[in-house]
């Protein structure tokens, strides 16, 4: 018997290899479900966490295809680092449901809640305590001699780089239709916000404020004499043709999830995606306070505003002494 049409509901993924995060689904399934939240768990990972459907009658909804299974459903509740959460992010894009991360990985930058706050996390969803942040996504086309060979997305980043270590891959690139530069390099890195803090970062990209509207441009190990990383308005168009590689090396990389090879003569083109990332967030934390737990930034030493204005009045006569 199904859950009535109005009832609401959370979809789980779960990052089912690992022995935690099957525990906290379980727990997050059983918690849930008592609140009259119906679950929809897609029926391998169902079967991975060792649930039984008729425990749960009409609150556990099962589904056997990937396609469309966050329809109808306020949450995308994920369990797992930030290559699930991206996961996620893949499965529940036509349904532009939001997508809200319990952290098992190793930075977790996207997620927003952790392990040991299970309890409270089921609270905020039942109370419907969360708001809902868009983030900028990417569109990205590979075509050949003006056809269309693919067109996919990117949370993080679309990087074209080389496949064979042996020699680096020669590129044009190009901003809004215009000439930039031409690299011999091992690749280059096109990255939102969102991705700044991910292989961005690792190739000495900046990093950007989720709120910052804009495209980031990082060439990586370019023989030449400018190849800074760059940062672009948000509707320039990121274009990168292949123009010398060996066979087979060259290769389009998005989010580390969806590859496609590239052709000498390739030309790939990156701009701002229709559909943007939704991200549901719990706190309300400034984003310099997420890079510095994530990052675990030495901040040792600081005094806050509201002191450092009081040891400023002090030296004039009209604070107190600490």
């Amino acid at each position: 018997m199904s859950a009535p049409p109005t009832s609401r509901r959370v979809l789980l993924l779960t990052h089912t290899g690992r022995a935690e995060a099957r525990s906290v689904a379980r727990s997050f399934i059983a918690g849930l479900t008592a609140h009259g939240v119906v679950v929809r768990l897609l029926a391998a990972e169902a079967k991975d966490l060792g649930v039984v459907p008729e425990e749960f009658g009409s609150r556990l909804e099962l589904s056997e295809s990937e396609s469309d299974v966050g329809c109808d459903c306020e949450l995308a509740l994920v369990i797992g680092g930030d290559g699930s959460i991206l996961r996620a992010a893949e499965i529940t894009r036509g349904a532009r449901t939001p997508v809200l991360g319990v952290n098992l990985g190793h930075v977790g930058f996207l997620a927003e809640a952790e392990p040991e706050e299970i309890e409270s996390t089921i609270r905020a969803i039942v109370d419907s305590r969360y708001t809902v942040e868009d983030r900028l996504t990417l569109a990205v086309e590979v075509s050949l001699g003006g056809e269309l060979l693919a067109r996919t997305f990117a949370v993080n980043e679309a990087s074209v780089e080389k496949s064979a270590r042996e020699r680096m891959i020669e590129v044009l690139v190009e901003i809004d239709g215009r000439p930039l530069s031409r690299w011999a390099c091992d690749g280059v890195v096109c990255a939102t916000p969102t991705g700044s803090t991910a292989y961005n970062f690792s190739a000495g990209g900046p990093v950007v404020w989720p709120q910052v509207e804009a495209l980031c441009l990082v060439p990586l190990s370019a023989h030449a004499l400018f190849s800074r990383p760059m940062v672009t308005g948000p509707d320039s168009v990121i274009a990168i043709e292949v123009i010398d590689r060996p066979d087979g090396a060259a290769v389009l990389w998005c989010d580390s999830r969806r590859t496609v090879d590239l052709p000498l003569g390739a030309h790939v083109e990156v701009r701002r995606g229709a559909e943007p990332l939704r991200l549901a967030r719990l706190h309300e934390a400034p984003f310099t306070d997420r890079l510095v737990a994530k990052f675990g930034l030495p901040v040792d030493g600081w005094r806050g505003e509201g002191e450092r204005r009081l040891r400023g009045n002090t030296t004039t006569g009209e604070g107190e002494h600490a």
